[in-house]
Parts: structure tokens; C-alpha cells; sequence
């Protein structure tokens, strides 16, 4: 049988991990393959054109998607050919997201994708992956064009940072989800028809605190709904330092702020395959059809394989296709992106071009109005908004000729430059919230984005439209948001106009609110 090399499903070990064992060849475990897309050369016109700034395309909906673009029944049928040739199981088949996933032993995945699944061991502990590339059979080679699962190592970090003590004489402060709304001049809304999305790779909530947060606020615990995906499922661990402090995060964030909102909180494996799955699965929800998705995982670009960064940057695609806008947190290592290296890095996925990368700020407010916002950047034990220049994405077009300044020059931009907007997220300037029973200050870039998310909500629910992607509106129309023109992430500096510490700046939600009302697409 011919086997064939997939593109870009080329892995290394983690930093620092050596092989410790052959993984077993009786070990079960599933796997995930992406199928190509009926349609690409349509949707990828759709989306150069929307990128572009034009907005006459009116946005799919989840049912035309699936008929024009899901999996094409051909592709589906030599999948399940292939597998039954290895012993492998088909347990389940999505059309619309053209994923099939695979149940099978180590042994059966070994021989049917060409590896040696090996067991590694590294600082976290120990995952299971393979040195090389995936190979294929001819009669699947053409139709598939990713595969995870093989390696299950974590893939990705949380983007919040928990309060520490001060070192400075500078007194610390927060503030509650609605008062930084009200700072930021949020307009009127509650998002009352809408659906957010949460993307988390662990941890979990629990009603009880919820119900006291959200008590404290004045407010009804908003309807969320806990999604599990690939096993993964809403499981509190009792540590608030631990991604239980992400999930509160996010939820507490952004149902304060569009409290009528609706809230799917998809929880999944922290693998490649984890993540690709929970952001497909909320991208064609046809049940809870979120409009905004927030995602505040991560991980150094250098840190994905290229066939994981291709298909998640796809499924955005998609989303912009259906008018679903997704918030990602830069990150909180400023523009080394925490990689050790002494180089710049930037976060994945916050540097795909069809996402609405967030960034952090510290902010000082004066009888209820911004007195000062900056830069975030606390040092290397504090942490700082991450952003600086992609080495994988071309610059899209609405970042064309613009500069990027940094400590060394100002320079042309060249590839994609992270982020697109900001907003507060030092930790001694942070949100309060509620985590495995206590109250704590969190902050983060991982706070930013259900912020953005909930703004987005809001606006939709106002204008009863979808907004979709707003990245080439907010570049086209400067002056929308409040510049940050002070401090440093590092490497790169805060400039007037787009920069990449703070983007093109942090909310001015009624100024906003004009001008995307003005351009929206149902």
C-alpha cells in the first residue's frame, strides 16, 4: 500500500521532553481527521472579499454552510473504507464541521498513519506523540487534511494571572465586569437573543459560587450551558490558581456585562485535537448557534504543529462565513510570548488573521472615568500584554503599510501584527471574581476577550444583527477606540495609531456602536 506524507503534520518533542517509552500497543484512544472542503475556492473568495472591507456578502446560516461547504459523501465513505482496512472504529461523523473521528489501539494507529507513538516525559509530566510526520494511503491522501489526536500533549495555557503583591508603591485596584463596562462607555444592552460562546480546555464552575457572584452584582445567574467535547467536561478542581480560575473568569466576566445573554461553555481535552474540536463544534452549534465566540487558550506559534494552526485558522474562516465573531487573548508574556528564547513570539490563535486578537492595558480610574490606561506590562514575574509581529501569517489587508514600532526602530509591518484591540488586564488593576469559594482580583488577557465578546453580544443584540468580523471597519475607521499611546510589552512600544502592545486601542463601546451599525450584515 502507498503511503503518502501529510503536509504539515510534521512534530517535534516538547521543549525539554525525552522519550521514556513505546506507548503500548494495546492502548485505546481516539483520533480526529478534518476532510477537505467541497467549496474552499468559494469560501476563501468569500472571505478575501470580507477582509477586504467589502461587506455586501450577507452572512450563511449554519444550514447553507453545511449544504454548500460540509463533508462531501464520497470523502465520508473512504474514510470509513479505510478505517474498517485498519480495524479502526468510526465513532462519530459531523457533516457540517467534515470531521470523522477514529477509535483504535496504539498498535492499529501506528500502522495505519506510519508512526511510533512513543510516551514522553517533560516538566508537565508525561503525553503520548510521535517524531516526524503523519502518512496517509493514496485512496484518503487528497481528502483528508488533518489528523489529531496521535499526540496528546497539552497544547495550550491560560491567559490569566492572579493577583500578587505589590512591589511598587503604586496602590492596586479593581473593579467589577459592569464598571469597567461603564468606564469603557459601553451603550445600553444586556444581549438579550444572543449566544456566547467559551472555549475552555479545563477546569470548571461551580452554581453555588456563580450564584453568590453574580448575588453581589444585583444580578440573575445568566443560562449557561456546559458542552462536553472529546470526554472533556465541566470539572471544577478545587484550585482557583488552576484553570477553575480561567473558566469563573470568562463566565463572570462576560455574564456580568451581557447578563441576558445566553452562554454555551464548550469543555474539551488541553490537546491540539481538543481545541480544534471545541471551536468547530461552536462554530456549527446548531442548537445554541452562538454569535460571538471567546477564546482564552494559547500557545507560541512555534509551539503548533502547521497542520493544527491551518485547521483552526480555517474553522475561523468559517465563522466569519456565518457572521461569528471570535475574541482571542494575546497572551501574558509579553513580546517573548514567555518561549525563553530571547526572541519575539506572538500567541496562537490570536494571530490568525480572521480573529479579533485582545490585548492588555493597566488601567487607573478618577470619579468613575479613566484617569490614566497604558501598557500592560508588570515585568517578567508579573506578566505582559503579549503582541508583536506573526512569523507564520502575511499581513492581511487591513494592516497594510502600517508601522510596527519597537525599542529598536520603527519598521514596515510584514506579517501579521498582534493585537487588534485591548482592554484592562493587570492584575493590580483587575476584575474581581469568585473561584472555588473565594473572592480574588484576576487579570490577564484572558479577561479581555469575554469583555470584547460581550460588547459584541450587546451590539448585536441592539442593532438584531450579527457584526461578524469588524477587524477591517475598526482599521478603516480610526478613532473608534480609546489609543493607548504609553508603556511597552517588551520588545515593542506603544505608538499613536495601531501598535503591538495595544492594537488600535480599548473600548469606546458608543463610538463603536455608531459606526458598526452603520455597515452591518444579516
Amino acid at each position: 500500500m502507498q503511503m503518502r506524507t501529510l503536509n504539515g503534520s510534521e512534530r517535534t518533542p516538547a521543549a525539554g521532553a525525552r522519550p521514556i517509552a513505546a506507548a503500548d500497543p494495546g492502548e485505546r484512544l481516539e483520533v480526529s481527521l478534518i476532510l477537505r472542503s467541497p467549496a474552499a475556492g468559494a469560501l476563501r473568495a468569500r472571505v478575501e472579499r470580507v477582509v477586504a472591507g467589502d461587506r455586501s456578502d450577507r452572512h450563511l446560516s449554519r444550514e447553507e454552510f453545511a449544504a454548500t461547504h460540509g463533508a462531501r459523501p464520497d470523502d465520508l465513505a473512504a474514510v470509513r473504507k479505510f478505517a474498517a482496512g485498519f480495524g479502526l472504529a468510526v465513532v462519530q461523523e459531523h457533516g457540517p464541521r467534515r470531521s470523522v473521528v477514529l477509535s483504535g489501539t496504539v498498535a492499529q494507529f501506528n500502522k495505519a498513519f506510519d508512526v511510533q507513538l512513543t510516551h514522553y516525559q517533560h516538566d508537565q509530566g508525561t503525553y503520548r506523540g510521535h517524531a516526524g510526520a503523519i502518512s496517509l494511503p493514496d485512496a484518503v491522501h487528497e481528502r483528508v487534511i488533518g489528523v489529531f489526536g496521535l499526540d496528546n500533549r497539552p497544547q495550550a495555557k491560560p491567559h490569566f494571572r492572579m493577583r500578587r503583591p505589590s512591589t511598587d508603591n503604586a496602590p492596586a485596584a479593581s473593579f467589577s465586569a459592569p464598571q469597567l463596562a461603564a468606564l469603557y462607555d459601553f451603550p445600553g444592552g444586556t444581549g438579550q437573543g444572543e449566544c456566547i460562546a467559551i472555549i475552555e480546555l479545563g477546569g470548571g464552575f461551580r452554581t453555588v459560587d456563580l450564584a453568590q457572584y453574580f448575588a453581589k452584582l444585583g444580578m440573575h445567574v445568566p443560562t449557561i450551558a456546559a458542552i462536553s467535547v472529546d470526554h472533556g467536561r465541566n470539572h471544577p478542581t478545587g484550585d482557583p490558581n488552576g484553570p477553575d480560575g480561567e473558566v469563573m473568569l470568562d463566565i463572570e466576566i462576560a455574564g456580568a456585562t451581557a447578563p441576558q445573554a445566553k452562554f454555551a461553555v464548550y469543555f474539551a481535552p488541553n490537546t491540539d485535537a481538543g481545541f480544534i474540536d471545541a471551536v468547530t463544534t461552536a462554530i456549527h452549534d446548531m442548537n445554541n448557534r452562538p454569535s460571538v465566540i471567546s477564546i482564552s487558550w494559547g500557545g507560541a506559534e512555534s509551539s503548533w504543529s502547521a497542520q493544527a494552526m491551518a485547521a483552526l485558522d480555517q474553522a475561523f474562516q468559517e465563522a466569519l462565513a456565518l457572521g461569528v465573531t471570535v475574541c482571542v487573548a494575546s497572551g501574558d508574556n509579553g513580546s517573548s510570548d514567555g518561549v525563553g528564547d530571547g526572541r519575539e513570539h506572538v500567541d496562537f490563535p490570536a494571530s490568525s488573521p480572521h480573529v479579533l486578537a485582545c490585548g492588555g492595558t493597566s488601567l487607573r480610574a478618577r470619579d468613575g472615568q479613566i484617569a490614566t490606561e497604558t501598557v500592560w506590562n508588570d515585568g517578567l514575574a508579573g506578566g505582559a500584554g503579549g503582541g508583536g509581529v506573526s512569523a507564520v501569517f502575511a499581513v492581511p489587508a487591513w494592516q497594510n503599510g502600517l508601522p510596527v514600532a519597537s525599542t529598536a526602530g520603527t519598521t514596515p509591518l510584514t506579517m501579521r501584527g498582534v493585537p487588534d484591540v485591548a482592554g484592562d488586564a493587570d492584575p493590580q488593576t483587575g476584575y474581581d471574581v469568585r473561584v472555588d469559594g473565594s473572592d480574588a482580583v484576576i487579570g490577564g488577557t484572558s479577561a479581555v476577550a469575554p469583555l470584547w465578546a460581550a460588547l459584541i453580544a450587546r451590539l448585536n443584540s441592539t442593532a438584531q444583527t450579527k457584526l461578524g468580523f469588524i477587524n477591517s471597519q475598526l482599521y478603516a475607521e480610526r478613532g473608534l477606540l480609546n489609543d493607548i499611546t504609553v508603556g511597552s510589552n517588551g520588545d515593542f512600544v506603544a505608538t499613536a495609531g495601531w501598535d503591538a502592545c495595544t492594537g488600535l486601542g480599548t473600548p469606546n463601546g458608543v463610538r463603536l456602536a455608531s459606526a458598526l451599525a452603520r455597515t452591518s450584515t444579516r
